[in-house]
């Protein structure tokens, strides 16, 4: 049997459907995947160690080849008791006057907007994981902002989180190195992708090594979302989420009764 194809997949991507269709098509190549943090999603790609990893971007490119796979919708993670609880979607003015739990810069809209103070103190906080941020969000002392997926892995019964307009969206990415060409590269991407066992690689034309992450790697398709990516993720959208109801347009969300 093949030496083991290795990936790894940072934190809210579900491979789990790419993985099933990898067994059916090649069952004499079996691929270990491995979680990694959003911190060192890179690190195993890059020493080698694994041959791609599913990275939410943007990364570091050089040596790379990357393409886009899908974007997710941002939401606020707080206390079940926090008055932003009480509404079914906030707008990200209305977090200014809320504690940061992570770096400012992972989430600029906030900054942009929020009390020197605050972003003082935010940049001023020890690094802490999602996981982390979110568990001290549950206990009321801030907020955290986060891709849907995240705030779905670690959900906890005393946290809510509410979809946070203003706040631009994700994007998880599909990366390897540039001087890889281990031809079982071609075939996850072709799983990823939503090509058939049957299907030809695409035409697309090579980009130099580490271009932008919105072109397709060399004869990596169109550039597409993922069709029925592992998690169901939708491509990237404009706007908000429809008629509901929202929090006040300006200033800190006050509590409104529920309906």
């Amino acid at each position: 049997m093949a030496e083991a194809f290795r990936i790894q997949f940072t934190e809210g991507v579900m491979p789990g459907k790419w993985l099933r269709i990898w067994a059916e098509r090649m069952p004499d190549s079996p691929l270990e995947a491995e979680p990694v943090s959003e911190v060192t999603q890179l690190d195993g790609v890059r020493d080698g160690s694994v041959s791609m990893g599913f990275v939410r971007l943007p990364v570091d490119q050089d040596g790379l080849h990357v393409i886009p796979l899908y974007r997710e919708d941002p939401v606020v993670v707080v206390s079940t008791e926090h008055v932003i609880a009480a509404f079914d979607e906030v707008d990200v003015a209305d977090l200014r006057d809320e504690p940061l739990l992570q770096h400012p810069d992972l989430v600029p809209a906030w900054a942009a907007r929020a009390d020197p103070v605050l972003r003082s103190r935010a940049a001023s906080l020890p690094p802490l994981s999602a996981r982390e941020a979110i568990e001290v969000a549950a206990a009321g002392s801030g907020i955290v902002v986060v891709p849907l997926s995240v705030a779905r892995l670690h959900d906890r019964k005393d946290v809510v989180h509410r979809p946070v307009r203003g706040v631009e969206q994700s994007q998880i990415g599909l990366a390897w190195r540039a001087d890889d060409d281990d031809p079982r590269i071609e075939v996850l991407i072709g799983i990823v992708r939503g090509r058939t066992a049957r299907s030809s690689r695409g035409d697309a034309p090579d980009p130099a090594p580490g271009g932008g992450s919105g072109n397709p790697a060399p004869g990596r398709g169109s550039g597409n979302p993922a069709p029925g990516g592992g998690s169901g993720r939708k491509p990237a959208r404009s706007g908000g989420s429809g008629q509901r109801r929202r929090a006040p347009a300006t200033g800190a969300a006050k509590r409104r009764g529920r309906r």
